[in-house]
């Protein structure tokens, strides 16, 4: 079975209802219906009930009986307005502003997953990923002990013997360029959280990357990472973790037992850790056209699941990062 098709099998276990905020859109509409006919969650989706099914008689959707709302005739609509003026209002935000804003399908969505009515939120075939983090920060916020929200790479390679049976967790390669300390440290651990709750991997054993190996080279760039994995290994003390650590160090036995003998990582890494977005970025791409992987992206680090998807995402991804956030808000 697939990485995918065991996120599937637990999405169908444990049925959670996630927001869609662009409703009328066709990818999403179409999406809609095989999510709800596979039971991997309950989709809502915000738009114009009229223009959505409009939408629907297009595709050859079947949406009926899949919740639809219009966030200015919701019933929801002033209670929701009332809840985000007191969210924000120390921010600047009055009455009036809460009111435009809830009338916005993302924001509507997200005070939704704030507020307990839907259990997470997936957006990003039309809006970009910043349309959709910016009220996700304001409103359903970091988790507790975190500043930050960064994303992971659930990679699947061909080659079992890599990572856990050829699962790897790459990350941030989409959301920080540039971390500190502080937050690459961060970073690592919601990354270990992921690869257990979506990859099933009972014992992360994470690295945190860099072009050197426990001081083989002295650089501000490689003190960063050590800086990291000590402030890591204070957020998470019973967490496998170790750093810094060259890509094949961590990767390959033989190398790690050289490079860094004792490691309880080296050489058997399953999450990995890149010491910028830069890296992250190019190294997720090289695993997955070089090397033939699969890859799933999700966020993380937010006190409820949001995920953000491509603009040339198709109807199946769509299908899959709902899956994946609905295992993430089980």
């Amino acid at each position: 079975m697939s990485l995918i098709e065991k996120i599937r099998a637990k999405a169908q276990a444990n049925t959670k209802t996630i927001v869609l905020p662009e409703g009328d859109e066709p990818r999403t509409v179409k999406a809609a219906e095989l999510i709800r006919k596979d039971n991997l969650a309950r989709p809502v989706l915000i738009g114009d009930p009229a223009k959505v099914a409009q939408v629907a008689a297009e595709q050859g959707a079947d949406i009926e009986g899949i919740e639809i709302i219009d966030p200015c005739n919701s019933v929801k609509y002033d209670s929701y307005v009332q809840a985000l003026f007191e969210l924000r209002k120390a921010k600047g935000v009055t009455e009036e502003d809460a009111k435009k804003l809830v009338s916005d399908p993302m924001y509507f969505g997200i005070m939704m997953v704030k507020l307990g009515d839907a259990d997470g939120l997936v957006s990003g075939a039309v809006h970009t990923t910043g349309d959709m983090l910016r009220p996700a920060l304001q409103i359903i916020k970091a988790k507790p002990g975190m500043s930050i929200v960064s994303s992971s790479f659930l990679m699947e390679c061909p080659n079992k013997e890599l990572g856990e049976d050829g699962l790897l967790v790459y990350a941030d390669c989409v959301v920080n360029p540039c971390p500190n300390a502080q937050e690459l440290a961060q970073i690592a651990v919601s990354a270990a959280e992921t690869a257990k709750v979506l990859c099933g991997i009972e014992e992360p054993r994470v690295a945190l990357l860099s072009f050197s190996t426990k001081g083989s080279a002295k650089h501000d760039l490689v003190t960063k990472v050590q800086e990291a994995t000590a402030l890591a290994h204070e957020l998470a003390p019973d967490l496998l973790l170790d750093g810094e650590m060259q890509f094949d160090a961590a990767l390959v036995p033989e190398i790690g037992a050289s490079k860094a003998p004792g490691s309880k990582v080296a050489g058997r890494a399953n999450v990995l850790i890149f010491p910028d977005l830069q890296a992250g970025n190019i190294g997720y791409k090289i695993t997955q056209r070089i090397g033939g992987a699969d890859c799933f992206a999700v966020l993380q680090g937010l006190a409820k699941p949001c995920n953000d998807l491509s603009r040339g995402c198709s109807v199946e991804d769509i299908v899959n990062t709902v899956a994946m956030t609905a295992v993430q808000a089980q």
